[in-house]
């Protein structure tokens, strides 16, 4: 772990196992890195990409407002991820003009550790735009091969995506995107109908 985070420290880029499925991932606060990400992903430059985090204090670092603390301890850790504004134009190379972010706080210890170490990462799935998402490493290999810094070994822990949602400021409800690993009968449970606008 401690190599890996030293990697990624200084700009590397990977795969790991996420709480979901692999993900190519890299520091979210590096323009280079981000860009890298983008380049070897083959991925339309228009599409923002997912950050993982530690901790719902590390929203504010991304200049994150009106944070809904309070509902959101019952959402995370968990594999849910929450689409949010940002406007600020310092992180435009992340939200790519769309003025949002989609973040995610994963309960995995291995992934949790090594965020406490690196801060914040982008972790767009392990495959070019199009393709099927690496299911193991080896797969992961045979799309990037030695165009990137390190692999981890390790099996995805769901063959299915995050859920997403998306928090809407001004009437404070979480708005269903996509179903995924987590159902969105566990979502309306955890918050009561109220909080919840469904498509």
């Amino acid at each position: 772990m401690n190599e890996i985070t030293e990697i990624i420290k200084k700009e590397g880029i990977g795969v790991i196992p996420t709480d979901t499925i692999l993900g190519l991932v890299g520091s979210a606060f590096s323009k280079k890195v981000v860009e890298k990400i983008y380049e070897v992903r083959l991925r339309n430059k228009n599409k923002p990409l997912i950050v993982l985090i530690q901790n719902i204090n590390e929203l504010k670092k991304f200049g994150v407002k009106n944070i809904p603390t309070k509902e959101l301890t019952k959402i995370w850790p968990d594999k849910v991820s929450i689409i949010f504004e940002v406007k600020n134009k310092k992180f435009e190379y992340l939200h790519r003009g769309t003025n949002s972010l989609c973040f995610r706080m994963p309960k995995n210890k291995f992934i949790v550790n090594i965020l406490k170490k690196t801060g914040p990462l982008v972790a767009p799935s392990a495959n070019p735009e199009g393709k099927i998402p690496a299911k193991n490493i080896t797969e992961a290999k045979k799309y990037f091969g030695s165009k990137l810094d390190f692999y981890v070994s390790g099996k995805r822990k769901s063959a299915v995506s995050s859920t997403i949602v998306r928090y809407v400021n001004n009437t404070r409800t979480f708005e269903i995107v996509r179903e995924g690993a987590v159902s969105i009968n566990k979502i309306i449970n955890k918050l009561c109908s109220a909080y919840i606008r469904t498509p």
